[in-house]
This record gives structure tokens, C-alpha cells and sequence, in this order.
């Protein structure tokens, strides 16, 4: 186990105003975990439950300048990056990475918010393929980015094996396709590390409120990974929590609603 003080998790992604993803979403994940949360914001939005209204991008140069503060001074055992809207945040969030020797990250490839919103260019998508997929400790894309970013067709489980081995061939040291999208009465995320796959399943729960599902789900990753756990381990544990965190989803706002981050709380009430 992490023998720091405490655990220390960076999430490294936009601000959703409406608290249900992005930063909001990761820190709040981070403190259920009981790990110590940082965060270096890539760009703000303004958005609620229905839709994303507008996108404000942080320069890329302070991008790099929030990460290197917290990791030069406190300390990163894990991070994890969600919106990275354009191509000189990838770079400059790349850099950052390798000048402060942060091994364990987890690459959530955001590209489109639950309300179908673009928040990522495709100027974006190519240097986040070609710079840091290579980084990735773990990669979490769900079903529509597994193929956007492999290129294949995804319908089945051999289909997400397929997109697997093909986005592990671009250099992630372990993939997990999310199987969220896909039908069938339980969601089946598929973990690959190269030369062996996993499997990870759950009931699947009739809601609408499922806004932040996939920052909840990398953001637990990395919040088990930075307090030591394996990687089988980490995304097991992040599939339980997020699981729990759906079934108390809250049904706030017109749109999608977010998910109860704090569900343990509830649950020591019972």
C-alpha cells in the first residue's frame, strides 16, 4: 500500500458548472475514497443537466503550470485526465507528465458530454492519440470513443476485444472499454492488459441520471490506484463504487442527473 501520509490523486479536466462532472465530479469521487485531491482545470464550461451553453479553454501554458505546482510541492501518486479540449493543452498536459515523472494516469478520452455536446476537437483527438495514449497507465474509453478511437465497429464482446487490442497496440499499458452503451440487462466493461482480458459486470439500472458516470469511474481508478491498489483491483473496486453511486443518482435539474458521490454516508445511515 502507499506508504505517504495520505493518498494523493490529481485530476487533470474541465469545470462542469453544474457539479455533476468534470473537476466537481473527480473531487468529489477522490474525498469518498478518502484520498487527497488535486486538480489542474483545462477549461470551464458553462452547463447543467440539459446541455453545455459555452466553453471558456484555460491557456495551455497554465494548464501545465497548475500540474507542475502540486506535483513539485505536494506530491502525485496517481492522476487521471478528462476534457482536454484542444491540441496545446494535450501537449502541454503531456509535457507536465513526463517532467514530473506521474506513471500511473488514467486517460478518460472525453469527447462528446452526456448531453451530446463536442468537448473535443479533432485537432485535439489526434495529438491525444499520438501523445498520450503512450502515457496511459489506463485508458477508460466507453463504446462510442473505443471506436473512435480504434477505428472498429463495436456491437459485441468480441467487438470490444477487438477495439481492446488495437487501442492497446497505440501504448496503454492496460485498456478498459466500457460497455455501458451497449444492450443487454447488465453493463460489462471489458479490461485488457496486453495479453490477457477481464471482465467486470453489473446489473444494469433503469435511471436517467447517469451525468458523469465515466469522470466518476476514472477518477475511482485512480483514486485506488494512488492508494495502492492494482490495477485489477482499482478498476473493480471503481466499477462497485460507480455502481452504488448510479443506484443513488440524484434527480436533479431538466436533463440528466448527476450521481451521488457520497452514497456510503447514505448507506451508514441505513
Amino acid at each position: 500500500m502507499n506508504d505517504a501520509l495520505v493518498p494523493r490523486a490529481l485530476t487533470i479536466a474541465g469545470s462542469d458548472s453544474g457539479g455533476g462532472a468534470g473537476i466537481q465530479a473527480d473531487l468529489k469521487t477522490f474525498a469518498a475514497l478518502r484520498v487527497y485531491g488535486m486538480s489542474a482545470i483545462t477549461s470551464i464550461t458553462a452547463q447543467n443537466t440539459v446541455g453545455v451553453d459555452g466553453v471558456h479553454d484555460v491557456p495551455a501554458d497554465f494548464v501545465a503550470k497548475q500540474i507542475d505546482m502540486v506535483a513539485q510541492d505536494i506530491g502525485v501518486d496517481a492522476a487521471k485526465t478528462g476534457m482536454l479540449s484542444n491540441a496545446a493543452i494535450v501537449s502541454a498536459v503531456v509535457e507536465s507528465l513526463k517532467r514530473n515523472k506521474i506513471e500511473k494516469v488514467v486517460v478518460d478520452p472525453v469527447m462528446v458530454a452526456k448531453s451530446g455536446d463536442t468537448l473535443l476537437r479533432d485537432d485535439a483527438r489526434a495529438a491525444l492519440i499520438r501523445e498520450l495514449l503512450p502515457l496511459a497507465y489506463v485508458l477508460t474509453p466507453n463504446v462510442p470513443e473505443a471506436e473512435a478511437l480504434s477505428g472498429i465497429r463495436i456491437t459485441d464482446m468480441d467487438a470490444m476485444q477487438d477495439a481492446a487490442r488495437a487501442l492497446h497496440a497505440k501504448g496503454p499499458r492496460h485498456v478498459v472499454v466500457k460497455g455501458g452503451h451497449l444492450a443487454g440487462a447488465e453493463a460489462i466493461d471489458l479490461l485488457f492488459d496486453g495479453e490477457s482480458f477481464q471482465t467486470f459486470s453489473s446489473a444494469r439500472i433503469d435511471t436517467k441520471n447517469t451525468h458523469g458516470t465515466g469522470c466518476t469511474f476514472s477518477a475511482a481508478i485512480a483514486g485506488l490506484l494512488a492508494k495502492g491498489f492494482d490495477v485489477v483491483s482499482s478498476v473493480e473496486g471503481a466499477k462497485a463504487y460507480l455502481t452504488k453511486a448510479i443506484r443513488h443518482a440524484l434527480p436533479l435539474g431538466a436533463g440528466h442527473g448527476p450521481l451521488m458521490h457520497h452514497w456510503m454516508a447514505d448507506d451508514a445511515k441505513d
